[in-house]
């Protein structure tokens, strides 16, 4: 996933990331479980956050801090309440070109003390210093870009004829594709004084109950087999060859959410409730559409996304786990063993330096400029690899700032899908890079189109891997892997969305209880996973540990837009004689600068075409006929 300056925060061992973090090595005081991971997959890169600041002590970051706050207090007396006046004059362009190019340097500043402390405290949540500077730095930037607030609701207030006219000026030009962002969201501002409300109750509204949902699921243990572990370890069991560990993990999960049920239905509860609130007060119609407005998407062409997926989900997840049930000799698959290996999967661990080569290797088929930018994250300890208590769930690329450079984390533990998420991360990196001459107002892309590149570089690793294939065997275990993992970013997301509408619109009825949520949950599980697939009531809770409902509402639908899009593009590039890796780069770099519709014209596709998405799930069903036609002994 990409990561999001409101989104998951993470954690960070004080001794790895106060000095610069380098390799992990057996001995370098990473204690005795990072030993173990690299006696079994190697030395692992872990980052060095020096280049944004020394340490939490740093007297840059200090600063920092303090002249980011000197400068918003100056840009605040310089041109509130003066917007109008400005743009109404002669050079009205020009003095506004100088304007945002001071707001601008602004945000990469405070966006780089952000990004330090979001990161530090992603690399270990459950260290009290890291946890606590990450809260003061929260606070301190709310407080500092409150004196910017003004800026753009004063700009979205000109007359049209008057922005039009000062964007004929080359210096405020530049920016139109930030102005016209800008003017997008006019319909839905509030008044300055609301607008500041709004920003300054977020670190104690939506920001404090996230905080509260990350330190408590990063706190959370599970008993399986005596062994007492952490989500992360224990959610990997269920990829387990053993049938009974997948089990005992499951019902561990099962207990130790059922536990904590009232407390995730309460921040699940607040922050459907505030969000609520917020889209009454700034006038969102359906519950979602404060997200398509994030993402610059036309509601009609999500609906058109998940109608199309809903309407596969027969031909796709249904008859899938239809056939992995007889593939494993059942005739129904316990919601545990949906994800489980086949009997022909290699469980060889992979070890760290051939899932680096074996992504790198893919990329360079594609370009070596691809390759020369991702191999930075390696050489320069871009990425966080190393399973460790505290440390955030999941995988993730922060983009930080574009003076800077983007840092990747992910729990690698040697399983063909981490490899499959070094790619994925990889690719939003690689994006990220090359976005990052926008600067910083208009590098930033919608979650829509930032899915593109993530997805691409899985595309990219998976065909390389399949052209390597030895046997029917080994193929037969590639596209069953994939088929999985399309599902996984398709089928469940699109599920996921599902779930977040009934939850969302429910609230707006009042509070929901865990049997509500447990229902709404097994609901679009059910739906989406099919007959073949056994849900317990068990199961009900197992929402409450998905991050991106807390962080995120609705962000879940960007990953089967990326992922519909991205067999698309992958067709145009199959055949494609020449000039595809142009254009590819082309539009990464454009950040947030283009509409989905400009960058996807040159490849030939729409989005806004219902039939566009058909198109892509036929790819996923193409799939599950080869494997359906494969003729591979299990026995």
């Amino acid at each position: 996933m990409i990561f999001l300056k409101d989104g998951p925060s993470g954690q960070v061992n004080n001794s790895q990331f106060t000095n610069g973090h380098k390799m992990a090595e057996a001995g370098a005081g990473a204690g005795s479980a990072l030993e173990d991971q690299v006696a079994v997959l190697g030395p692992m890169p872990q980052w060095d956050l020096s280049d944004l600041y020394e340490g939490p002590q740093s007297e840059k970051l200090k600063s920092d801090l303090e002249t980011a706050k000197e400068q918003a207090i100056a840009f605040q007396q310089d041109y509130q309440g003066k917007i109008v006046e400005i743009a109404s004059a002669d050079d009205g362009g020009a003095k506004l070109a100088v304007a945002v190019q001071k707001y601008e340097a602004l945000n990469d500043v405070l966006g780089r003390v952000a990004s330090y402390g979001q990161l530090l405290y992603s690399s270990d949540n459950e260290n009290p210093v890291h946890a606590k500077l990450h809260g003061d730095l929260t606070e301190q930037i709310t407080a500092i870009s409150s004196n910017l607030l003004f800026f753009g609701l004063e700009i979205n207030r000109l007359d049209d004829a008057v922005i039009d006219k000062c964007l004929e000026d080359e210096g405020f030009g530049h920016y139109r594709p930030w102005v016209e962002d800008l003017l997008v969201e006019r319909p839905y501002q509030l008044s300055d004084d609301l607008e500041k409300l709004f920003h300054d109750k977020s670190v104690v509204g939506r920001g404090a109950w996230s905080r509260l949902f990350n330190e408590t699921m990063t706190a959370l243990r599970f008993e399986v087999d005596g062994e007492t572990l952490g989500l992360e370890p224990t959610l990997n069991l269920l990829q387990s060859p053993v049938a009974e560990k997948r089990r005992v993990a499951a019902l561990a999960i099962e207990k130790v959410l059922s536990g904590e049920r009232r407390l995730f239905a309460q921040i699940t509860n607040t922050l459907a409730k505030d969000k609520e609130i917020a889209d009454r007060w700034r006038k969102f119609e359906d519950v979602a559409d404060s997200r398509h407005l994030s993402n610059r998407v036309e509601r009609e062409v999500v609906d058109a996304l998940v109608s199309s997926v809903r309407s596969k989900y027969d031909r796709i997840s249904h008859r899938y786990y239809a056939l992995k049930a007889k593939w494993l000799g059942v005739d129904a698959l316990d919601y545990w063993d949906r994800n489980a290996p086949l009997p022909n999967d290699s469980q060889r661990e992979i070890p760290w330096a051939e899932a680096q080569e074996t992504v790198l290797s893919a990329y360079q088929g594609f370009s070596p400029k691809m390759k020369e930018i991702a191999a930075q994250f390696f050489e320069r300890s871009w990425i966080d690899a190393p399973l460790r208590p505290g440390k955030a769930q999941g995988a993730f690329s922060h983009p930080t700032v574009p003076s800077a450079h983007p840092y990747v984390l992910i729990n690698y533990q040697g399983k063909a899908r981490d490899v499959q998420t070094l790619a994925h991360e990889l690719g939003h990196g690689v994006h990220q890079v090359l976005a990052g001459k926008q600067g910083a107002l208009m590098a930033p892309t919608p979650l829509t189109l930032a899915e593109t590149a993530s997805v691409f570089g899985e595309m990219l690793t998976f065909q390389a891997q399949l052209k390597k294939a030895g046997n029917d065997k080994e193929r037969h275990s590639l596209l069953a892997a994939k088929v999985e993992d399309m599902i996984n970013t398709v089928v469940r997301q699109i599920a996921f969305y599902c779930f977040e509408r009934k939850v969302h619109e429910a609230r707006r009825d009042g509070e929901l209880t865990t049997e509500q949520l447990n229902k709404f949950w097994l609901d679009v599980q059910g739906e989406s996973l099919g007959p073949a697939i056994k849900l317990t009531e068990g199961y009900g809770c197992f929402w409450s540990y998905v991050p991106h409902f807390i962080h995120a509402p609705f962000y879940v639908y960007a990953y089967a837009f990326g992922d519909c899009l991205v067999n698309s593009l992958y067709a145009v590039y199959a055949e494609a004689e020449s000039g595809f890796q142009d254009k590819y780069f082309d539009m990464l770099s454009a950040g947030g600068t283009k509409h989905h519709k400009e960058l996807l014209a040159p490849f030939g596709l729409d989005a806004s075409d219902p039939a566009f998405w058909d198109k892509g799930l036929a790819v996923i069903e193409g799939m599950i006929d080869e494997l359906e036609a494969l003729d591979v002994d299990f026995a």
